[in-house]
């Protein structure tokens, strides 16, 4: 039985990119791997904590776990791969990671509720999901959203999400980020 380590827990994240990561990302002109890496880069360049690019790069892991089924929304399902996502992260990260991953939908559903232009400039895959994950927030749960203490963090990854989904941009790759998880592992 081998031992779990931050080297092993980092292997088996990375493992998930590249095993699953090169799919294609809903609709998009990017890869999974491409929109993971670009919300990363995204946090990076606006000089985010080290949880936030973490929770970046690991927002949409979800999609990438085993049993995961890639075309729920073509069928129209939500896969909640937010939930999936926190829950596999939340065996190893804290709150500061994991939050705006859980959140970053809802994220979604928030921005459409308070700025009248967000939906417009969403992609069209992304107002497609928006309608399997429950619409703009009604104005009740904009005030419990906001009572969160993650929640801005949660809209800062929200916004790079959707930033993140350029054809032909090349940013540093999957194992770029090895030694930050594995700080954030240790922490």
């Amino acid at each position: 039985m081998s031992q779990t380590t931050p080297s092993t827990i980092v292997d088996e994240i990375i493992a998930h990119f590249e095993e699953r990561g090169d799919g294609a990302y809903f609709g998009e002109a990017v890869t999974q791997t491409q929109h993971a890496l670009q919300a990363a880069q995204l946090a990076t360049e606006e000089n985010a904590p080290e949880t936030l690019v973490a929770a970046a790069l690991l927002h949409d892991i979800g999609h990438l776990l085993p049993g995961q089924d890639e075309e729920m929304a073509d069928v129209g399902k939500d896969g909640r791969h937010e939930d999936e996502g926190d829950v596999y992260l939340s065996r190893w990260f804290g709150d500061a990671v994991t939050e705006p991953v859980r959140l970053h939908v809802a994220a979604k559903r928030y921005l459409c509720a308070v700025e009248s232009v967000y939906y417009d400039a969403l992609s069209d895959a992304s107002k497609k999901s928006l309608a399997l994950q429950g619409g703009p927030m009604t104005a009740q749960e904009v005030q419990e959203f906001e009572k969160n203490p993650h929640f801005a963090n949660a809209v800062r990854l929200r916004r790079w999400d959707d930033a993140a989904k350029r054809a032909n941009w090349e940013v540093p790759g999957v194992q770029t980020y090895r030694p930050l998880i594995a700080r954030l592992l240790a922490a």
